[in-house]
């Protein structure tokens, strides 16, 4: 593995962190009662998730040309394997990581609602007790956890693969792009192009089926007729169904590089 590479996977395992761990943000506004602000501070997180999911795309395409100027784009295929690993990775850590998560955002949430200021927060997470804060929030899935899940889900099966789904198609977007421009190398622009469509379509998914559920969710748990415990239930399957679409992707990505191929070549 060289050192473009090893860049290419960390940044990915970033990404897909920022977007696990935003569920995280959800449970703690449940808990403060600060929904609106939680939801503010979600929507953030996972801004910054999708939108740099884009950045991947120059660090990839150059590692495209490069290998079809060396001859070497064969090996193309396990590089892009071992990127969709790295997100997987990176979102199963996101969940083990959720009830540190929910802690350092309603101290997060807490904080901003007395600063109203990004950059105090900011600030402050940098200052001796904002490390003290994070090393105190540290926490590991309890077992009375784990058996939880066995309990009501909070959400239904549908929600839930439509979830997957569309994780998967976001894994695996920008790379099948420019995989198959790997495939079409005549028509590679018209296929990276193309990533906007599935990212697109993907997103349309999430925020028209996905969204609104959770959000109904919330609205159940502040007029009581949801306990918390069950919402936290619903953040971690709806967590899981993340990591189910990660790995997804890696079934996903010679057939959807494929069918991209194909409609370059047509359009």
């Amino acid at each position: 593995m060289d050192n473009e590479l090893i860049l290419i996977c960390a940044l990915t395992a970033l990404i897909n962190l920022i977007g696990a761990l935003a569920y995280a943000a959800r449970i703690a506004g449940v808990r403060t009662g600060r929904i609106a602000l939680s939801f503010a501070l979600f929507n953030i997180l996972l801004l910054v998730s999708r939108t740099s999911n884009g950045f991947l795309g120059p660090f990839l395409a150059k590692r495209i040309e490069t290998g079809l100027a060396n001859g070497a784009g064969e090996t193309l295929i396990w590089d892009l394997r071992l990127v969709l690993f790295s997100a997987a990775a990176a979102v199963a850590l996101g969940i083990v990581l959720v009830p540190t998560g929910q802690r350092l955002f309603a101290v997060a949430i807490t904080f901003f609602q007395s600063r109203r200021s990004i950059a105090r927060l900011i600030l402050a997470s940098m200052t001796p007790a904002g490390l003290a804060t994070l090393r105190d929030s540290i926490a590991i899935p309890s077992g009375e956890t784990l058996r939880g899940l066995r309990k009501p889900r909070g959400v239904t099966w549908s929600v839930l693969i439509a979830n997957a789904a569309a994780q998967g198609l976001l894994a695996v977007g920008v790379l099948a792009s420019l995989y198959a421009g790997y495939l079409v190398p005549e028509f590679r622009v018209t296929a990276s192009q193309m990533t906007a469509i599935v990212n697109g379509f993907a997103t349309i998914l999430l925020f028209a089926l996905i969204d609104p559920q959770i959000s109904a969710l919330t609205d159940d748990v502040v007029d009581g007729s949801v306990s918390e415990p069950v919402f936290r239930r619903a953040m971690v399957w709806i967590s899981l169904s993340r990591l189910a679409g990660t790995l997804l992707a890696q079934a996903l990505l010679v057939p959807a590089a494929v069918v991209i191929a194909w409609a370059a070549g047509w359009l």
